[in-house]
């Protein structure tokens, strides 16, 4: 009989440590199907953030590109769609816009109308694209990609004509970047990149320039005419235009030459 009460105990004591076991199997594939469904649900959500990011992309870089509707009218339409997106794809968007500078640079004066736009629909997008714009020219500087940083010049005070930035903050980087002539001991192809920056970039700006702030536009193209007139004119062999001075010696055009 003992015996027999030991066997019932051990028994009871088996089928309570499998019923516990059996439980913990239960609530485990309970909580890995949970899981299951949870990693299912950032999946599909992922993918509809994947897909719209990349429907973003194509409409911004497909802008400007051959259309039966007019540029105005695809610009306003996708302004209101991007207007519509800057609260969850802001980030996105920003990237997209700053990279067509360097990348499109031949669309720059659409791209610079479409965030003069997005600037009238959200007040404060237009000065995260120029903070993001003069970071990268900042970095494309700093790293001697030179070609790049002409282009983010160029978009920077494209922004005047959608009244995104004002004529004087133009003028403050174009005689920001004009004063390294006057720096000492520099050597002449860092002040030459410098001044062929802003020319570059003054067909872009220069009416409004001259409409609003004359004067000062003035005295800028007097300095880049004085540095031009006095820097070394020894061209390089590869790059002369003529084998010899005669009958006509090569020489530099004045910047006035350009512009009146």
């Amino acid at each position: 009989p003992a015996c027999a009460r030991r066997i019932d105990v051990y028994s009871c004591i088996l089928v309570e440590d499998l019923s516990t076991w059996l439980q913990r199997i239960s609530m485990s594939r309970r909580r890995r199907s949970e899981g299951s469904d949870d990693r299912d649900r950032y999946a599909k959500r992922r993918r509809y953030e994947d897909d719209i990011e990349e429907q973003l992309e194509s409409l911004i870089l497909g802008v400007g590109e051959k259309s039966t509707a007019s540029l105005e009218s695809n610009l306003e339409d996708l302004a209101g769609v991007l207007a519509s997106d800057l609260l969850s794809h802001r980030k996105r968007i920003l990237e997209l816009l700053s990279k067509t500078a360097t990348a499109m640079p031949d669309k720059t004066s659409v791209y610079s109308t479409l965030v003069g736009l997005l600037n009238a629909k959200s007040y404060n997008f237009g000065g995260t694209v120029v903070e993001k714009l003069i970071a990268n020219l900042v970095e494309a500087l700093t790293s001697s990609d030179f070609v790049n940083a002409r282009y983010l010049l160029r978009f920077v005070v494209d922004l005047v004509n959608a009244n995104v930035i004002v004529p004087a903050s133009v003028m403050a980087v174009f005689e920001s970047f004009v004063s390294v002539t006057m720096e000492s001991d520099v050597a002449q192809v860092r002040s030459d990149w410098y001044v062929y920056a802003v020319i570059s970039a003054l067909p872009w700006v220069g009416a409004i320039l001259s409409e609003k702030k004359g004067l000062e536009l003035d005295k800028l193209l007097d300095t880049i005419d004085q540095y031009i007139g006095k820097r070394n004119k020894d061209h390089v062999e590869g790059l002369r235009v003529w084998r010899t001075d005669e009958p006509l010696a090569q020489r530099d055009v004045s910047i006035r030459h350009f512009y009146y």
